[in-house]
């Protein structure tokens, strides 16, 4: 079995590269269906991958889920620019699995913000106090709960109790690759758990309710470093149902970037 959420069937096929796609990008709420981590990092990757310049780098990208995005069958990537300029392009990405009449149709996408860069190593700064180091955090081994899916393809530690008061804070690491026999780059890596801040952000009982988000709004002041991404994140609830989780994506110097999601509440059927 791969150890990497996809491997790549065939680039050159004409709806867009095809994919298939491991047991790891599994759900938690549901087996038949994808997390969007590894979905939104799939979606990065050909944004990154489309028409590549050395002088540019995503500095915002936005992840739209469409819908259940399915864990079983045939998928497509393909991108496009969609305004181009010197300094600032838009480029944006979807990804395709077949419908109810089995022809391809988007299940998610994206839009990043790709931006000339420029050196101000000398303004560099960031008001987000560090996380605590890896040191100080522990494992909870969720693997053990579920059967294989995303779960058992990361090194997750908290800073945190779950459920806690305040923000919960943890620090991630796929422990597989993105694309079989690919190497992630580190947006990618960072996107392969940037997802998680809904689940550590949240104050809800996951046995009582139902938290999934629909989004997923990442800002990224600086590229990360190193393998450990950190998320220190916080879900805010309304009255009607939609909440909303804000939260700051770390690597081991420091703060690295924003995320926001919003977030659908519902009661578990008993």
């Amino acid at each position: 079995m791969s150890d990497a959420y996809y491997e790549l069937v065939d680039a050159d096929d004409p709806v867009g590269e095809r994919f298939s796609a491991t047991d790891l990008v599994r759900s938690t709420w549901s087996a038949s269906i994808q997390h969007a981590a590894p979905v939104s990092a799939l979606l990065v990757r050909a944004l990154e991958q489309r028409e590549q310049r050395t002088d540019t780098r995503l500095s915002r990208v936005l992840v739209d889920l469409l819908g259940p995005v399915p864990a079983d069958g045939d998928l497509w990537l393909r991108s496009r620019i969609e305004r181009r300029g010197r300094q600032i392009e838009l480029v944006a990405a979807e990804m395709l699995a077949p419908g109810p009449d089995g022809a391809p149709r988007p299940v998610a996408r994206a839009t990043g913000w790709r931006l000339q860069r420029l050196d101000t190593s000398a303004l560099q700064h960031a008001a987000a106090p560090p996380l605590r180091p890896i040191d100080g955090a522990r494992s909870r081994d969720l693997a053990k709960d579920w059967d294989r899916n995303y779960v058992h393809s990361l090194d997750w530690r908290w800073l945190t109790d779950p459920l806690n008061a305040g923000a919960g804070e943890s620090w991630l690491t796929p422990t597989v690759d993105l694309v079989a026999d690919e190497t992630m780059t580190p947006l990618q890596r960072l996107f392969s758990v940037a997802d998680c801040a809904n689940g550590i952000g949240t104050r809800l009982d996951p046995r009582q309710w139902t938290f999934l988000n629909t989004d997923l709004a990442v800002h990224v002041h600086r590229v990360p470093e190193g393998r450990w991404i950190g998320i220190r994140a916080e879900t805010d609830y309304g009255p009607d149902g939609i909440g909303t989780t804000i939260g700051t994506l770390f690597d081991q110097t420091g703060p690295v970037g924003a995320i926001a999601q919003s977030v659908l509440v519902r009661p578990r059927p008993r």
